[in-house]
């Protein structure tokens, strides 16, 4: 029996006195890729910001690999998140090898290769594989070639494009090895075709590297093309399941609201 990678129930989340998540439950299994869509002010950001326990929550659990979220500990390290907004001070001086190099960081940790130094009262840890520069150094150049941003391995993150510091943050998830990718909103502020190439590499991806997804996205028509279960929120679960089954005309009115128009890419 194959266990859940992330399983949530009975989830209800407030901001201040607002209800906006009332009890949703769901479950996403091994490598499946999982569309949360509804209408603005759904709870779509807020849910996911509650399974990563960024946000508190009134009442309902929240199990990530097999343990309550607040238990994960090291575990923590497997799962990616790319934000919806990467607010960061422009003007900071770092560059794209810099910031895709510092998810390495966390992975040392979880590896268990210490070596240990004795100091005054107290023993200082480092991990062994910090010691070795020219690994982390091809694991950073292995991540910026596959998301297609080498070129670009020297610039300042300030100077980049929507759509090329997406694929930065993607490379920072894909330097070292993740087993569950959340995403708010990782296409706003890219172009159509952007996006639908952002896209195909994720797919990509998320068959190379075995990468669960849980997404929260706007496009209907790229989720139907590229995602493999579709959960329609407002405020609560209106239905859950296959695209074919969960975008069909009757789920859509009951999600949105009348007036709804789904719009179709043309290429």
């Amino acid at each position: 029996m194959t266990l859940p990678i992330l399983k949530v129930e009975g989830l209800t989340v407030y901001q201040g006195n607002f209800l906006a998540v009332r009890d949703v439950s769901f479950e996403l299994f091994p490598g499946t890729d999982t569309a949360i869509v509804g209408p603005n002010g759904a709870g779509k950001s807020t849910l996911v910001k509650a399974i990563l326990d960024l946000i508190p929550r009134r009442s309902g659990t929240i199990e990530i690999f097999g343990r309550p979220i607040s238990k994960l500990g090291n575990l923590r390290h497997f799962l990616g998140y790319m934000p919806q907004n990467f607010i960061f001070d422009r003007s900071f001086p770092i560059s794209v090898t810099e910031l895709v190099g510092l998810g390495i960081g966390d992975r040392e940790q979880v590896t268990g290769d210490r070596k240990q130094i004795k100091g005054k009262n107290k023993h200082i840890f480092f991990p062994q594989c910090w010691q070795n520069h020219r690994e982390k150094t091809v694991a950073v150049q292995a991540a910026l070639h596959r998301t297609d941003i080498y070129r670009l391995r020297n610039q300042a993150i300030g100077t980049l494009s929507g759509g090329q510091l997406k694929r930065v943050l993607l490379a920072y998830c894909l330097v070292t090895r993740r087993k569950l990718l959340v995403l708010d909103e990782a296409f706003a502020g890219v172009d159509v075709q952007g996006a639908a190439d952002f896209y195909a590499l994720l797919n990509e991806l998320k068959r190379e590297e075995g990468w669960t997804v849980l997404q929260v996205s706007h496009d209907i028509d790229m989720v139907n093309r590229h995602c493999d279960r579709v959960l329609c929120l407002n405020q609560t679960v209106v239905c859950t399941g296959h695209p074919e089954i969960a975008l069909s005309p009757q789920n859509l009115l009951a999600t949105y609201g009348p007036g709804f128009s789904r719009y179709q890419h043309k290429h």
